[in-house]
């Protein structure tokens, strides 16, 4: 039927005028004249599948709306619309994948959503939601007997496929070198120079006591500097997350390394960066009762940090991108802090670590020494950088 343009928008108006008010057989037939178009009117598919749908008529509606899409296919309404219709159909791979191309239009800056389509919206959150828990279960009972997938890194892959976890990485705020794993924690057992030092925990603790004993030495991790703008961190100046330093910009800190000798000694058994100006560093690390040290970076990935838990009450733990591990005392925690960290004390007594850096153990020598003539060029220029948390 060939339709003049006055014709075409007159049963455009009617057939969505009857779609407005739930006559969806009136709104059919007259969209469905529209089918070959009109001069200067493409078909009006969406409005078609509309139409169709309501009819139960799903094939025809599928029809519509791919054509629909053909020309339009980030057109949120018509996304829906196929999700909902896949959906009834039982094709419950074809709507998750209509749903999720949705929500990611949804989302999108600037992205306006026109109130109608928000419980369907809603919907298709609540669909996917449950999907998931049906992927996940089906996972779980399929690997459930299978002897390779209970290692850690399967566990953690299973878990990053499955939405239970985030994908954290490196993101060092100064300072990146390529092509380290992406490792959040170190195990203790891979280093031979743990050993000795954990065996010297009970002489470093009694330094420890004896420093406490004094009541003097340690200061707010993240201080006021002098001329600078104060860093943005809720515990500048706050003792609850305090510091007595051994080590300072590469020098050892008076009286403190002299109260200290054992911790000193062991602390020359680590492989700990020697960087002018910069490394060593060492400290005893304070967090009181009800501290929160919130999400940050450290500065550089070609490091790790090291804690040596010297009090390590319940209620206190350290997150290194998705995993949280607690202190326990004299057992090494060896992390890279250039993962998103956060620690807490939720406890009722005061956590204290013996905190060191060291060079992280992928680096050859020879970039070893080129990072320390980097890194100490770096600092003639601009001077020391600071840790503000």
């Amino acid at each position: 039927m060939h339709l003049t343009r006055p014709q075409a928008d007159s049963l455009a108006r009617e057939g969505m005028t009857a779609l407005r008010n739930g006559n969806a057989a009136v709104a059919y037939e007259k969209l469905s004249l529209l089918r070959d178009g009109a001069p200067g009117m493409p078909a009006p598919w969406f409005l078609i599948a509309q139409a169709a749908q309501a009819l139960g008529r799903d094939d025809e509606a599928d029809d519509a709306l791919v054509r629909f899409l053909a020309t339009e296919p980030r057109h949120l309404g018509a996304l829906l619309t196929m999700a909902a219709l896949k959906r009834r159909r039982g094709d419950d791979r074809a709507a998750e994948s209509f749903y999720r191309t949705a929500l990611s239009v949804a989302s999108q800056p600037g992205a306006t959503i026109a109130p109608a389509l928000v419980p369907l919206l809603r919907a298709g959150e609540t669909f996917l939601t449950e999907v998931a828990g049906r992927f996940s279960a089906h996972l779980d009972a399929a690997l459930k007997d299978m002897p390779h997938a209970a290692g850690p890194r399967i566990r953690h892959a299973l878990d990053l496929l499955l939405g239970r976890s985030e994908l954290y990485l490196q993101q060092p705020s100064m300072f990146y070198f390529p092509g380290l794993a992406q490792r959040a924690y170190f195990e203790r057992e891979e280093f031979d120079w743990v050993a000795p030092i954990e065996a010297a925990t009970g002489a470093i603790r009694d330094e420890l006591d004896a420093v406490l004993a004094a009541g003097q030495g340690f200061a707010p991790y993240v201080q006021t500097m002098a001329g600078r703008p104060p860093p943005a961190n809720p515990l500048l100046d706050d003792p609850g997350w305090g510091a007595f330093h051994l080590w300072r910009g590469g020098v050892p800190v008076e009286p403190n390394a002299t109260m200290c000798p054992n911790t000193m000694a062991a602390l020359s058994l680590a492989p700990i960066p020697v960087i002018p100006g910069r490394s060593p560093m060492a400290i005893f690390s304070r967090l009181t009762p009800g501290t929160y040290i919130r999400p940050h970076h450290g500065m550089l990935n070609t490091r790790l940090i090291c804690h040596l838990p010297l009090i390590a009450p319940d209620g206190c733990a350290l997150r290194v991108g998705a995993e949280t591990r607690p202190w326990r005392d004299g057992r090494m925690l060896i992390f890279d802090d250039s993962f998103e960290h956060e620690a807490w004390n939720r406890g009722t007594q005061t956590r204290i670590v013996l905190l060191f850096e060291i060079w992280r153990p992928e680096l050859t020598a020879t970039e070893r020494d080129a990072l320390t003539d980097i890194f100490a060029a770096i600092d003639r220029y601009q001077g020391p950088v600071v840790d503000t948390g």
